[in-house]
């Protein structure tokens, strides 16, 4: 009686048993697809573009229309810098290119003189000389000697009208510069976006060059996942990604955009011999390196703040190639 009871016990056992271990086996083989095969990462990064902005021309800060964090569009006004100062140096440029062009008339005004005293040395010299005899030898050597005098002089003064010319062109040069320089007096928005960082005030001074501040170009807004190696394999261009913002319980769709060529090798250094230098120590340990992938955003609804340096986690979908996405260039 007690065999009969125990055997249906024992295969309960048996059966129990290997249920938990093939329940075991395909978590195990779950984790271990999800944990080192399978790419996604919560190492991403809410990246934009920002847009330096910085005059062409030194001087004092007049204006300013811009606060932080204002939106502003392509070619919106953002600050002045010192119009009266350019303004009049535009009208000593105006100034210098009347004062040369009047150079140029008056270098020809004494062209046309200098070939009319030749004109005229020329026929008395040959009036002297058709005369023969009965004129002195001096007087037709002091005739030539004019002829050359005034031939000289034409020479000379034509080369000074080539000098006003050219001073003339330098001066227009200069004239034109000075008006770009008024033009970019007035530092307008290179592109749409949201002006960041905003600490300029009336009376600073800015130097030809140097960054008043940035503006984030929204348009640029993108992921940045850093991604192990050893799941580059499964990560093709185009694939859909599902991304999620820390804080948020919602779910943005994107797809692979492009993924970086390279990344820093710090193992290696630079070495004043032009040879490679090598880090002698070697970790038995080994980390697989995490290499940059861009996730372009497809749809972003307007009442989820995408703030650049936000967290985010990204699940890529292999083998979802986004048909639709635009792929200008596989590698950024």
């Amino acid at each position: 009686m007690k065999s009969t009871t125990a055997l249906p016990v024992l295969v309960s056992r048996v059966v129990l048993t290997f249920a938990l271990v093939g329940a075991a086996i395909v978590a195990g083989h779950w984790l271990w697809q999800f944990y080192q095969v399978d790419p996604w990462t919560r190492d991403a990064r809410i990246r934009i573009d920002v847009a330096s902005v910085a005059p062409d021309i030194s001087g004092l800060v007049t204006q300013v229309y811009v606060v932080d964090n204002m939106p502003v569009h392509k070619g919106q006004p953002l600050f002045v810098i010192d119009r009266q100062r350019y303004e009049q140096a535009l009208q000593q440029a105006d100034s210098s290119v009347q004062a040369a062009d009047a150079g140029v008339e008056k270098a020809r005004a004494d062209v046309l003189s200098q070939m009319t005293l030749l004109a005229q040395a020329r026929r008395e010299d040959e009036r002297d000389r058709k005369l023969g005899t009965l004129v002195p030898t001096e007087t037709l050597e002091q005739g030539a000697a004019r002829v050359r005098q005034l031939a000289a002089s034409v020479a000379q003064a034509n080369a000074q009208v080539g000098q006003a010319t050219a001073a003339i062109s330098q001066a227009i040069a200069a004239r034109n510069t000075a008006r770009l320089n008024l033009e970019r007096t007035t530092i307008v928005a290179p592109v749409d976006g949201v002006a960041a960082n905003v600490g300029l005030r009336p009376g600073d001074y800015l130097s030809a060059g140097h960054a008043a501040f940035g503006i984030a170009d929204e348009s640029s807004l993108h992921i940045d996942g850093y991604f192990e190696e050893t799941k580059l394999e499964q990560i093709h261009i185009g694939d859909l990604v599902s991304i999620q913002l820390m804080g948020s319980n919602r779910r943005l769709e994107g797809h692979v955009q492009s993924i970086a060529p390279g990344i820093e090798d710090r193992e290696r250094t630079q070495s004043g011999g032009l040879l490679a230098n090598i880090n002698p120590t070697f970790n038995w340990v080994r980390l697989a390196q995490r290499i940059p992938v861009r996730v372009h955003i497809d749809h972003a609804p307007s009442d989820i703040r995408l703030i650049a340096g936000r967290t985010a986690t990204v699940i890529i979908h292999p083998g979802s190639a986004h048909t639709g996405a635009p792929h200008g260039g596989e590698r950024s």
